[in-house]
């Protein structure tokens, strides 16, 4: 099991690399524009080298920003080739339920030989069928997915039981987390991997009673 970080901020990701917490770094247009990222796509290349190149040999997911059938296999194609440890992030389906997104997916991991991470999938369904197209990952969006009054854990459950029962390789990825606790229940519940954004990994480490135990320690040392 591991844990992913939702970053585009090179000093963040620096910094949970430093204390060898994180098995990888995952990035969206929504994540790179928290981090700042405003210009066109030499600043997402310059950006995400510069992030593979930190983390190596550890992975970095880059995500499609086109939603026509060639846009996103040429650039998949492109975002790949800027390090040998990027994998591409492609939707599940499109924004009216395009369907071709599952051929990208086949095409890119069977011809290209690309490694894609299906994102925004929103049910073990979803996520079975990304798998038999032959994604390396498969991405969970557990906290949209409890926002719709489902209970994530179960999908997850439900997810890794058909993965290991077809010995299908896929791995899962539970992301959209909202709450510290989502963390170590998803990983229970049968995921590889959790996304966790820098604050949420702040929140894992500090514990008020570690601070006050300490401070104990420090006091009677004198």
């Amino acid at each position: 099991m591991a844990i992913f970080l939702d970053s585009g901020d090179i000093s963040e990701i620096k910094r949970f690399k430093k204390m060898g917490v994180i098995r990888g770094v995952t990035t969206n247009p929504t994540i790179l524009k928290k981090a700042g990222l405003t210009r066109g796509k030499s600043a997402l290349r310059e950006l995400e080298q510069a992030i593979a190149a930190l983390i190596s040999p550890l992975p970095l997911s880059v995500e499609v920003t086109g939603n026509k059938k060639k846009q996103m296999l040429d650039q998949a194609r492109e975002f790949s080739a800027w390090a040998d440890n990027i994998n591409v992030k492609v939707p599940i389906h499109g924004p009216q339920g395009e369907t071709f997104n599952l051929e990208v997916i086949h095409l890119l991991e069977n011809r290209y030989d690309i490694r894609v991470n299906v994102t925004a999938c929103m049910s073990a369904q979803q996520g079975l069928l990304a798998a038999l197209a032959g994604a390396t990952y498969v991405s969970l969006f557990g906290g949209r997915i409890n926002n719709m009054g489902y209970d994530c854990v179960e999908e997850i459950a439900r997810l890794r039981d058909l993965l290991d029962d077809n010995d299908l390789p896929s791995r899962i990825i539970v992301g959209s987390t909202r709450e510290i606790l989502n963390v170590s229940q998803w990983l229970g519940a049968g995921a590889h991997i959790v996304t966790a954004t820098p604050a949420l990994l702040e929140g894992m480490i500090y514990h008020p009673y570690t601070a006050e135990t300490v401070r104990m320690f420090l006091g009677d040392c004198r």
